[in-house]
């Protein structure tokens, strides 16, 4: 996959992801139907200020998109939900925790997703544990 010493590429993060997305926890399945991953370095500035986050490296993944309970038969054709990963902090929480990298990758993916429809805290952390 990599070469020893070899940061994994934006691909890489891109194609964990969407196994990520596969592997979801039932209960976030029906929400993540037709959702759009992206891999970025870093958050933008315009991102982190909009955030009030100071560092790019705070900030792994950020979902954008209308939640299902305010969408509308009515409403004008949009782009699909999307999830950004941020590679460049997402390497560095793999370096600094130690953590499998796809383990990380899947808990902010669940993590998004949970944010954006309402999940406390408490429930995400469950999610993140649940392996189905």
């Amino acid at each position: 996959m990599n070469q020893p010493g070899t940061a994994p590429s934006c691909d890489i993060i891109a194609e964990m992801a969407e196994r990520a997305i596969a592997d979801i926890p039932a209960p976030l399945r029906r929400h993540v139907a037709g959702i759009a991953i992206a891999v970025e370095e870093l958050a933008s500035d315009e991102t982190l200020d909009e955030m009030g986050i100071e560092s790019p490296f705070e900030l792994t993944g950020l979902y954008a998109g209308t939640p299902i309970g305010e969408r509308s038969v009515m409403d004008v054709a949009r782009p699909p939900d999307m999830i950004t990963l941020y590679r460049q902090a997402i390497l560095l929480e793999w370096i600094e925790t130690n953590e499998d990298l796809y383990a990380l990758v899947r808990n902010v993916i669940v993590h998004e997703i949970a944010h954006h429809f309402g999940f406390t805290e408490a429930q995400i952390e469950a999610l993140e544990s649940d392996p189905t």
